[in-house]
């Protein structure tokens, strides 16, 4: 307060009797603050700061307005800052060169694709969520991007996303709210709005928990019921939303007042783009209803008054009322344009607009007002609740704060749109985008009392002057683009440093590269036609659209919800009726356990109990398998497998008896479901860090490993459910045909595949096999194949990488997305050498891959490394070891033979890829682990079974021991049978005959 008073009494010029005015004003309002507020602007230390910034001067607290400590009270502005954001990026930026640089060879980016951003929406019904994302939108298709919008609902502005060449999509959604979209298709996701959380439920589950999102929040409905959920001990309510917003790698706000009043839930991921048509909308609204007279009447005010709007910052502040009481000093000189002979009736009024409004800032203002020498009534304070109306009738409107914020005052972009003057002081943020004396008027911020004369500029003879009114019209010209470029610009920055692009894909043009025609103004254009349904789409208030975004996303977690179709399809009567039936069977269960409790049971040995629970125990394993589809299973010649990992790939996933799944993991198993767990049969996958490198490679070692307990069909076939996302999945005559093929043996030994290489979003350039490949890892496939041949065959490759297995390019195509079938002794071969092949990559790659997240097979941190290899190395098997490749055609069944056996003649590496070679090799290594016991680290023997042939004579010669253990056994039972001592005879009893006489011989000893 004193270096307030300070800063004015330093100006220039000042008359005698202003300054004494000025001094009256100024002791008088000091005893109205001691007076009548002693506890409303007296601040604690703040007791909440935001994890995502730094505060240069403490931390805000309020509900609606948050209050600033009263160190701002001098002028300097609150500082948002999302340190933890730049601090991360920063730090991830600085560990990415230093891993690059330690890796010792290049890495390279093929561009093979455009990034590819899916843009998620509640509905699509137009607003200003809408206007903006479509002018964002616009300017990334033309940096390089490629989009796909989805929605819950549709609506009118499918037809504008379509107008610009983005495709639309409106998600089904399930019981379960698991949308069937493979988010992995996309480097990123904006999803925009409050409304639009139900597609977390997909987010929060793998494999899509690593997809980076960019959740745009421009509602306030949660922040008010955040403390109602406190206060009501709706914990676990409120402790979903925390897991949403911990989810989103940045949650973006269009002010600076939204993140303060999301603190609750604020985990370091805040973000500020400001900017937005929203206030704009609500401007063309109101000029739309306008109802000028009515307005007047609501705020007490006449139909020729001449209406002075003060406005202020968003925050609540100490200084607030010093700076009301300076305004109103300078706005005084005014009153003698407005003399009347009765007071009440002077045609000058002045609203202030505020908050926080309490019977103590009301008699403040009064006093303040009469004693400045305003009539009674003239000056009144007005909710908030009031701006657009207050914005919408008044004739000049003020800034009166001088407290230094981070963007521009949204209240004054509303008065620019409805053609208002504008005087504000010269702030850094609003000399930004008000030049004086064009589009606003501005006062020397260190020199209120230079206020007065730039209000006399502006109000002549009582209305506003020409120069006035050219200022203003200039101002509403400029004023509905006015943070455009800032906003577009920001998200552009936004995708820089929180998207990873792979290898393949373009790098889009940065946001310094943006052209300043595409980014200047929204695309106010595109939504001519369906402006007038603005109003439709308001968000709701107070916490109505969160309870029923809450009650979808809490029936998740319901069993019942899952039942709730099924529910609907029975008549009350047949509920009834089944609940009888259900009592009926209790009833008889009862008494047959009862009856079967009073008959005899037999009794056994110890031995023999044990046996039978053991027995049981088993039966009861067996049991659990052989369900109806393992049943019809048995007897099919082919079993498809689908290697899943989590929650999110279950809505592609497939029920009938050809296809099983079998998860990665134990914990992301369907319910219910005859799936099998891949980390049970494998311990390795356990291990996080080689389920994510091997991936389906993963699941391929478990059926491997002990394979005919588990598999026992003639057949065996893997597909992705990533095909089954795209749509690329075998169709009903696809397997028919499969399996017609292997019954009447059409190919022979051969691999059926239906995901074509030339038709991969990948291969825009119908690359050949091995420029693919180098193409989708960084361009180091062929070296780091190369390296693992030389430590799996011990050879020395040329450093041409011309002896490379030869992959020819006749115009035949090749397989990806693992996605085929074949013989299950062809299968088993195919792992022994996958499991050589993938220990000599990891024996490349481990350490720095462990200890960074780099290899040089991936541009930026990846915990997949040489999975992309791992795709296509089938292949590499399958042509050089002589086996059939063929073509099905996923939606007809056609089949085409590729690459035909009689051409490759003289182009296989038979003796590299043969069964005898590769048998032997895997005895070899088998044989060192059972023999030398090494110590180091070693991936082979993780992976499946050990066989060579000392092996199956140890095991023999341990099977005869045990053997000829129990015959020594039985021996030696018979021979204490034999030498176990026998009581002698101690009598015989003779009967006595009819006369009662004993027997002559009587009793022999």
């Amino acid at each position: 307060m004193r270096s307030r008073l300070a800063r004015f009494l330093l100006v220039d010029k000042v008359d005698y009797l202003q300054w004494i005015g000025t001094a009256a004003a100024f002791f008088f309002v000091t005893i109205l603050v001691v007076a009548f507020l002693p506890g409303s602007l007296v601040l604690e230390t703040p007791a909440m700061l935001l994890p995502s910034r730094r505060a240069s001067a403490g931390g805000v607290r309020s509900r609606t307005h948050p209050l600033l400590p009263p160190d701002l009270d001098n002028g300097e502005g609150l500082a948002f800052e999302p340190t933890r954001l730049r601090e991360r990026w920063a730090r991830e930026r600085r560990e990415e060169a230093e891993s690059l640089a330690e890796l010792g060879r290049p890495v390279k980016r093929a561009g093979a694709r455009k990034p590819r951003l899916a843009l998620v929406f509640a509905n699509l019904a137009p607003g200003a969520m809408q206007l903006q994302m479509v002018s964002v939108a616009s300017v990334l298709e033309a940096m390089g991007y490629e989009m796909k919008v989805f929605s819950f609902e549709d609506g009118p502005c499918s037809n504008i996303w379509r107008t610009i060449g983005i495709p639309v999509e409106i998600l089904p959604v399930d019981t379960k709210l698991l949308t069937s979209v493979d988010w992995l298709d996309y480097d990123g996701m904006l999803v925009n709005s409050i409304e639009a959380r139900p597609v977390f439920s997909s987010l929060l589950q793998e494999p899509f928990k690593s997809i980076p999102v960019i959740w745009t929040v421009q509602e306030s409905s949660l922040a008010h019921c955040v403390s109602d959920y406190n206060s009501s001990g709706m914990i676990q309510t409120l402790g979903g939303w925390k897991e949403v917003f911990s989810r989103a790698n940045v949650i973006v706000f269009p002010n600076y007042i939204l993140p303060v009043m999301y603190a609750a839930l604020d985990s370091g991921n805040y973000f500020v783009v400001p900017g937005s048509p929203a206030v704009a909308i609500q401007a063309d609204r109101f000029i739309a209803n306008s109802y000028d007279q009515d307005v007047r009447i609501g705020l007490s005010l006449g139909p020729r008054d001449f209406v002075i709007a003060v406005v202020g910052s968003q925050f609540s502040y100490g200084g607030f009322l010093m700076e009301e009481a300076f305004v109103l000093q300078a706005v005084r000189p005014l009153l003698q344009q407005y003399r009347s002979e009765n007071s009440t009736q002077t045609g000058l009024k002045v609203r202030i607009l505020t908050g926080n409004v309490t019977d103590k800032h009301r008699m403040a203002l009064e006093a303040i007002s009469l004693n400045v020498g305003f009539p009674r009534g003239a000056v009144e304070h007005v909710a908030v609740e009031d701006s657009d109306n207050l914005l919408g009738i008044s004739n000049l409107v003020i800034y009166g704060s001088c407290l230094d914020e981070q963007s521009f005052p949204s209240v004054l972009v509303q008065a620019m749109i409805l053609e208002k003057l504008v005087i504000a002081p010269d702030l850094g943020m609003i000399t930004k985008y008000i030049d004086d004396g064009i589009n606003g008027l501005l006062f020397p911020r260190k020199n209120i009392a230079m206020l007065t004369q730039v209000i006399l500029q502006a109000v002549s003879n009582g209305e506003l002057s020409v120069l006035g009114k050219k200022v203003a019209s200039v101002g509403k010209a400029r004023a509905k683009d006015l943070m455009a470029s800032e906003a577009i610009e920001g998200y552009a920055v936004l995708l820089e440093n929180v998207l990873k692009f792979p290898a393949e894909a373009i790098t889009p043009l940065t946001s310094g590269e943006i052209p300043l025609a595409l980014k200047q103004e929204w695309k106010w254009h595109l939504f001519e036609d369906v402006k007038h349904l603005y109003h439709m789409n308001e968000s709701l208030t107070d916490c109505k659209i969160l309870q029923k975004i809450e009650w979808h996303t809490n029936r998740k977690d319901d069993p019942r919800s899952s039942t709730q179709k099924i529910d609907e399809a029975f008549s009350a009567i047949a509920w009834n009726e089944e609940r009888l039936n259900g009592i009926m069977d209790a009833k008889m269960k009862l008494e047959e356990e009862e009856l079967k409790e009073r008959s005899d049971q037999p009794h056994g040995t110890w031995e023999e109990v044990y046996r039978n629970v053991k027995r049981v125990d088993r039966m009861k394993n067996e049991l659990h398998e052989r369900d109806e589809n393992e049943l019809e299973r048995t007897g099919q010649p082919l079993c498809i497998y689908e290697p899943f990992f989590g929650e999110g790939t279950w809505p592609f996933l497939h029920q009938g008896s050809l296809y099983r799944g079998i998860g990665l993991s134990s914990k992301g198993r369907r319910p219910g479901a005859d799936d099998i767990d891949a980390s049970s049969r494998l311990p390795l996958l356990n291990n996080g860090y080689y389920r994510d490198i091997l991936g389906e490679f993963g699941a391929f070692f478990a059926l491997a490993n002990r394979i005919d307990r588990i598999h026992k069909n003639s057949w065996i076939g893997f597909q992705s459910w990533r095909m089954t996302a795209r749509k690329v999945n075998l169709s009903k005559n696809a397997e028919s045909a499969i399996l017609e093929a292997i019954q009447t043996q059409k190919h022979g030994d051969a691999f059926y595949f239906w995901v074509r290489m030339d038709q991969d979003p990948r291969n825009h350039g119908n690359q050949n096999f091995w420029s693919l490949c180098d193409a989708i890892n960084a361009g180091n496939c062929r070296l780091a194949v190369s390296e693992a041949f030389q430590r799996m065959y011990g050879l020395q490759l040329d450093e041409d990488l011309n002896s490379l297995p030869h992959m020819p390019n006749d115009g035949d195509t090749w397989a990806v997305m693992q996605s085929w079938v074949l013989p299950t002794r062809s299968f088993l071969e195919f792992v022994m050498f996958s499991r050589m092949f993938i220990d000599a990559l990891d024996a490349q790659m481990y350490d720095k891959h462990y200890q960074t997240g780099h290899c040089i097979l991936s541009i930026h941190r990846d915990k997949h490394c040489y999975s992309r290899v791992l795709e296509l190395i089938v292949n590499v098997w399958a042509f050089h070891s002589a086996r059939r490749m063929v073509y099905v055609n996923p939606e007809t069944g056609a089949m085409r033979e590729q690459h035909p056996l009689d051409g490759r003649r003289g182009r296989m590496s038979i003796q590299w890829f043969s069964y005898a070679t590769l048998k032997s090799m895997d005895e070899d290594l088998a044989e060192e682990y059972d023999s030398d016991h090494p110590e180091r680290r070693w991936l082979w023997p993780h992976t499946g079974e050990m066989m060579w042939q000392g092996l199956y004579e140890r095991e023999r010669n341990m099977r005869q021991q045990e053997k000829e253990r129990r015959k020594q056994q039985t021996k030696d039972k018979i021979q204490r049978i034999k030498k176990r001592a026998r009581q002698k005879t101690i009598g015989r009893y003779i009967k006595p005959d009819d006369a009662g006489r004993l027997n002559d011989t009587g009793t022999v000893d």
